[in-house]
């Protein structure tokens, strides 16, 4: 168990004890974000258990992450970050962090609900403005670049007509979506939040499967097309021509949050507050002990192979990353180090020369 910094409630997680030899094994790390408590979290294996790392945000949600880049949707900004390797021993002697994450820029796009993100293979960065019902990209003059909108949302309004969520890649390339209702009306998701939710296909607009229960998180893994059903608590398979479904497994709470390496899905699970929008639907009829944390399940075989819950400050979690090939990473925002780290193109580190 680890305590992380000073806040009203401590925040603090338990795990199953071969969650660390996991992560080691598979030679990787995972950020969280919770946007409830306002933190970006780094879970890293450190000798016999899980040390989380938090950093603080502006109700944090969107991750998109590699081992050159993160970025970072809050409130009402996207914050980039890059990875400065070459500062590790600056940290810690000995050194022992693989990876040195440094704020670079911060690009305000005004609160406008930003979801989930991910980097195309061009090094586009795409997110779900959920508010303008749109996925977007960004560019230097506007607060956003509206790319593509649901053919069912007739125009772009500040309204969350559909409640735009979950993004997915495919080849590199933006191609799935979910939301929570194939709706027109401002918040008119709302009305039939229980399973009105679809999965739709960026490249003709088509909707793919319907009547989902809080749809998340699509992803394209290992040639399969996942989904998370939130309101269900359950990974599910699709097909992407029939739009059949098929359910892989179930986890003990609200299920948002989702990425796979290997055979393992690492995902979020959160509990939902009575005052919670996302309240009346299954799984809050079927389970009064939701819990909020991170599992993980061999997509295989269906089951839950270990498990880190929150047992204290976080009960919501948005977005799960795997940082493949990181084990140890560092999350910098402030402080002298970011003051006296600079990075320069090649042609003028060349040229830097330090005095006698």
């Amino acid at each position: 168990m680890h305590d992380g910094p000073h806040a009203a409630q401590p925040l603090a997680s338990a795990h199953t004890a071969n969650f660390p030899g996991l992560l080691r094994s598979l030679r990787a790390s995972l950020l969280v974000s919770t946007y409830q408590a306002g933190k970006l979290v780094v879970l890293r294996a450190d000798g016999e258990r899980i040390n989380t790392h938090f950093r603080t945000f502006n109700r944090p949600m969107g991750l998109a992450a590699d081992r050159e880049r993160l970025a970072v949707g809050a409130f009402a900004e996207i914050a980039e970050l890059r990875n400065m390797p070459a500062t590790a021993p600056r940290l810690a002697d000995p050194p022992r962090h693989d990876a040195v994450f440094l704020a670079r820029r911060t690009h305000i796009t005004g609160a406008i609900d930003v979801h989930e993100m991910a980097f195309a293979a061009d090094g586009t960065l795409w997110f779900v403005n959920t508010l303008f019902s749109c996925l977007c990209t960004l560019d230097e003059r506007s607060s956003f670049v509206p790319r593509w909108r649901p053919p069912w949302v007739g125009h772009y309004a500040p309204e969350d007509r559909c409640h735009l969520n979950g993004l997915g890649l495919r080849d590199g390339e933006p191609r799935y979506v979910s939301a929570l209702g194939a709706t027109d009306t401002p918040q008119g998701w709302r009305a039939n939040k229980r399973d009105g939710g679809v999965l739709a296909d960026l490249a003709d607009g088509r909707i793919i499967a319907e009547g989902l229960s809080m749809p998340h998180s699509p992803r394209w893994h290992d040639g399969r097309l996942w989904l998370l059903e939130s309101g269900r608590g359950a990974l599910v398979e699709i097909d992407p021509l029939s739009g059949a479904k098929r359910d892989v497994a179930r986890v003990p709470g609200f299920a948002r949050g989702i990425d796979f390496i290997g055979r393992f899905a690492f995902i979020g699970l959160s509990q939902l507050r009575e005052s919670n929008a996302f309240t009346d639907i299954p799984i809050t009829d079927d389970n009064s002990e939701r819990l909020s944390g991170v599992w993980v399940v061999d997509i295989e075989q269906g089951t839950t192979v270990a498990l880190l819950k929150f047992t204290g400050g976080v009960q919501e979690i948005f977005a799960v990353q795997v940082l493949a090939g990181l084990v140890f990473p560092e999350i910098i925002l402030e402080g002298d180090l970011l003051a006296t780290s600079y990075a320069l193109p090649d042609a003028a580190l060349r040229e830097v020369r330090f005095s006698a």
